[in-house]
């Protein structure tokens, strides 16, 4: 990598080899968590930090022997040395958190300083009487959740797609992401900001974890806590402006609202090939009440909405012949489980290579009937499993996993690809 060269940003698939990736370790905001706040969190349970930074190195191991890592904190450092662009962030940010009262002192921190206390939080200042009846340790929250760098924003094509989150938690994760594409001088792409002339009562809301693009003319939404329909309509016409020419697909695939585990597509299905994907059965296959719906878009105008058979059907429809492979196996029970732990949300590094926890035993057996092999991260990482890994067949790297999907996410949830190969869909 040149740093001296911006990376063009383009993602036009879910399984191509990826060519560069961006991360955010875990630090010293997930430990900033008590049992009191962990509900506004948006977790079900705190975490040690300890465990699961060890856990996370396996993640980032695997990424940086595959790809190019860029990382949020080094890339926000380099948005907060520009004085212009860093204004613009902090005044988005004060403004948002009602925090104006502290904005000349962030101004005058260092960078890196400040990057941490946007990260890690800023203890609020007890000097008043309001202030001391609120009760609140944080003006600034800590980004709990911001090792899910997914959902923040979108990399679709050579645009990034800034989220309007469903939670007012993580919206800064957005602020920072918009500022990151745009000054940090890292990266070569358009953005489009969701949040921009939004007030907060809009019903506009997505999140990365929700939108999949299968192919480069088929992008799959998934419509529930986190995605609104309103959302889904914003998406469709920014489709509609940026390919005025051309036939494009977008499946929605309705989610329910509970329980927790259910709260992004990506949670139930995922891509692993071209023509593999791993699915939560009783939701994707089995009949249920959830809507599938094939919006078509041709030459810039929504041409078609219908109801369709389901998400795979509609797939196949479109020359996606995609063999299911169920999250936790045949049995019901372990299904569940496993779904709950992010059994089926996997990141593919290339066609047929993923990245998955180890702690699904059931899942990976199910890999390993359709031919998956499967290497541990830390014998990847120091070497061994290099055949699997870099050879023909398909492979699953498992990477330890007993604190970081408590906070809610797996592999796909913890990366934001920002450029992979093309595909050759005909191979």
């Amino acid at each position: 990598m040149n740093p001296d060269v911006p990376l063009r940003i383009d993602v036009q698939s879910e399984i191509g080899r990826l060519d560069a990736v961006l991360l955010h370790r875990p630090g010293a905001e997930v430990e900033n968590m008590t049992p009191r706040n962990v509900q506004r969190a948006l977790y079900s349970d705190i975490l040690n930090l300890s465990i699961a930074q060890t856990e996370y190195e396996q993640l980032y191991g695997v990424l940086s022997k595959v790809a190019e890592v860029y990382e949020v904190r080094d890339l926000l450092v380099k948005v907060l040395d520009k004085p212009e662009p860093r204004r613009l962030l902090l005044e988005r940010i004060c403004m948002t958190e009602d925090v104006m009262s502290y904005f000349e002192g962030l101004m005058i921190m260092s960078s890196q300083e400040l990057a941490r206390v946007l990260i890690e939080g800023l203890p609020a200042r007890v000097d008043t009487l309001t202030s001391f009846l609120r009760n609140e340790y944080y003006a600034l929250y800590p980004l709990y959740n911001f090792y899910f760098t997914r959902d923040a924003a979108v990399t679709v094509g050579n645009q990034a797609l800034i989220c309007r989150m469903a939670n007012k938690v993580r919206m800064r994760e957005s602020l920072i992401m918009d500022a990151i594409y745009r000054h940090s001088g890292s990266f070569e792409c358009s953005v489009l900001d969701v949040y921009a002339g939004r007030n907060e009562s809009s019903p506009v809301i997505m999140e990365g974890g929700d939108i999949i693009i299968a192919r480069e003319d088929i992008i799959i939404i998934g419509n529930g806590v986190r995605t609104t329909s309103q959302g889904i309509d914003f998406i469709i016409d920014s489709i509609k402006i940026s390919h005025p020419h051309g036939r494009k697909h977008v499946l929605v695939q309705q989610l329910p609202s509970e329980p927790e585990s259910f709260i992004h597509l990506d949670m139930v299905f995922t891509l692993l090939d071209k023509d593999k994907c791993m699915i939560f059965r009783p939701l994707i296959m089995n009949g249920t009440q959830y809507q599938t719906v094939h919006i078509t878009i041709d030459d810039g105008k929504v041409s078609s909405i219908r109801p369709v058979a389901g998400l795979l059907p509609a797939l196949k429809s479109l020359g996606m012949d995609l063999k299911p492979i169920v999250c936790g196996g045949d049995d019901e029970w372990d299904q569940e489980r496993e779904q709950w732990h992010s059994g089926a949300n996997f990141f593919a590094f290339a066609p047929g290579k993923v990245l998955t926890y180890a702690r699904n035993i059931h899942t990976l057996e199910e890999l390993d009937k359709e031919g998956f092999e499967i290497v541990r991260a830390k014998d990847f990482i120091e070497g061994r499993g290099e055949a699997a890994v870099y050879g023909d067949r398909p492979c699953a790297i498992s990477i330890d996993g007993s604190e970081l999907p408590r906070g809610g996410g797996g592999a796909r949830c913890m990366t934001m690809p920002l450029s992979r190969q093309k595909v050759d869909w005909n191979q």
